[in-house]
């Protein structure tokens, strides 16, 4: 485990450059709902990502920032990179959501489309950064980036001090969320609640921390398409992870759905299938004496938002 004091530097040296979210109350729910949804890049990746690339050297970032992604963290980190003057390439999946990869673009990023999965993206990108002389930037596996997303937390535990007593549902891939966030909370409240969220279709993390391997997972597609493929190994998340999180729990594709249906229904808010697991799990539990949902990211193709929305009934 990293020093707490990790996660005060990087809200301290984030904050000029990111919103602070909205923390909603559901009464009827007793649901507390942090809405990263609305951050700039539309996601929470933005904050690790910043954190990460202001704790650079300047040689380091000259030398070309390089990362994997599903889109999300490439956002981010295509953002700081424009922030800091520094080039930035993206390695994605050709499975990867059209919306994400033009706003990378959109950031200035240089996005190269690699077949086949998020682990494949990632080891092309882990590989050519290592060739090319670059600074790689996982999504997940630095303590920096843990460090800026967990400031998530931070807000959640300022905006509302009592959301210390409750349990929370937190979306998971990599860890890095879930890691930051429960080191967090667990110095406000050791015996605090923590939940992971994670699709069944892609559940890598889930069986990490179940069973200690991640060998015989399958990896389907899913709706939360910025929570599938496999963890790198050896991940300093994985650990973090043990050691924060109380449990993983898994959601099918049909709760990821209603989920975003309900988002939209309930409060008028977009989000994607990641952000939308947490949310999911809440809604099967029985929420008291309350709890706390972070929805990590609203970057949802318009079409697959329609087409859900009409499924469930619910007008857009």
């Amino acid at each position: 485990m990293f020093p707490y004091t990790w996660l005060l530097d990087a809200q301290t040296r984030i904050s000029p450059h990111i919103r602070t979210t909205p923390l909603t109350h559901d009464s009827q729910r007793n649901l507390w709902l942090k809405w990263e949804n609305q951050q700039i890049t539309g996601s929470f990746k933005l904050r690790g990502a910043l954190n990460k690339v202001l704790s650079l050297e300047d040689w380091e970032r000259q030398a070309g920032l390089v990362t994997a992604s599903a889109g999300n963290h490439g956002q981010g980190l295509a953002y700081a990179a424009k922030l800091s003057g520094s080039p930035v390439k993206v390695f994605a999946s050709d499975h990867a959501v059209p919306r994400k990869i033009e706003a990378m673009r959109a950031l200035g990023a240089d996005v190269e489309l690699v077949p086949g999965g998020y682990e494949l993206a990632e080891a092309t990108a882990i590989r050519y950064a290592a060739e090319h002389g670059c600074t790689f930037v996982s999504a997940y596996n630095d303590a920096r980036v843990i460090a800026g997303q967990g400031t998530v937390a931070l807000e959640i535990l300022a905006q509302n001090p009592e959301t210390a007593q409750m349990t929370w549902y937190v979306p998971v891939s990599g860890g890095g969320l879930l890691a930051g966030a429960g080191l967090a909370l667990k110095q406000a409240n050791p015996s605090a609640r923590l939940v992971g969220v994670q699709a069944t279709a892609s559940a890598f993390m889930h069986s990490l921390f179940t069973r200690n391997t991640q060998e015989d997972v399958p990896d389907l597609p899913s709706l939360a398409d910025g929570l599938t493929g496999p963890v790198e190994a050896g991940s300093i998340s994985i650990p973090l992870v043990r050691q924060a999180a109380d449990e993983i729990v898994l959601v099918e594709e049909e709760s990821i759905a209603r989920a975003i249906a309900f988002a939209w229904k309930h409060y008028g808010e977009t989000i994607e299938g990641s952000g939308a697991v947490a949310l999911a799990a809440a809604l099967h539990g029985r929420n008291e004496p309350g709890t706390v949902v972070i929805l990590s990211g609203g970057n949802i193709q318009p079409e697959t938002h329609a087409e859900i929305l009409q499924k469930m009934g619910v007008v857009l």
